[in-house]
């Protein structure tokens, strides 16, 4: 895999943090290490996210949103924006760590479809009359940055992975998502 610069967010988690939060004291980190072994090294990974805009309504509120979907499988959890990122928000980083976009356009709206209904129903379900999502795709592509902390022993390794721009730790969807692209 060659390195290519790509346009990404600018981080909210530095290194020094990720190894803090993934190796911290504490109930969660025990139960990580009791479980995974201990941790044995941490890598940023970046992850090519397309942007949509969404119109609905509910009720008879219209409401607009931009949405960025994972353009790998659709898997990881949506970002919302107010507006796309400026130049400014953005740095250009040169790394191998970072994932290629691979989901087919028509599987991209099919999946944000799903994922904003869920969103919908959140919002108040008996609110919308009639299911008229507009979803048109926006031009561009971002790269988002997430930590990988890798546990394990005797040859067997596990990942977790931190959300770098929201500075959370994701469940188990996201670390399966990162080990199928580590070992393929």
């Amino acid at each position: 895999m060659s390195t290519t610069a790509v346009r990404t967010l600018k981080p909210n988690v530095t290194e020094e943090e990720a190894i803090r939060v993934f190796s911290a004291p504490g109930f969660s980190a025990l139960y990580w290490r009791m479980r995974l072994g201990p941790l044995q090294k941490i890598a940023e990974a970046y992850v090519p996210f397309w942007f949509y805009g969404v119109r609905y309504e509910l009720g008879r509120t219209p409401h607009t949103r931009l949405f960025a979907l994972d353009a790998v499988a659709g898997l990881l959890d949506l970002f919302e924006f107010p507006r796309i990122p400026e130049q400014r928000q953005l740095v250009s980083v040169d790394s191998r760590n970072r994932m290629v976009p691979s989901l087919a356009g028509e599987r991209a709206e099919e999946i944000l479809r799903e994922k904003v209904l869920r969103i919908v129903f959140q919002q108040g379900f008996f609110k919308l009359r009639e299911d008229r999502r507009e979803i048109a795709r926006e031009p561009g592509e971002m790269y988002l940055p997430y930590w990988l902390g890798f546990y394990g022993t005797n040859g067997l390794v596990h990942c977790r992975v931190m959300d770098a721009v929201r500075r959370r730790i994701e469940g188990a969807k996201a670390s399966a998502f990162f080990e199928k692209w580590l070992t393929a």
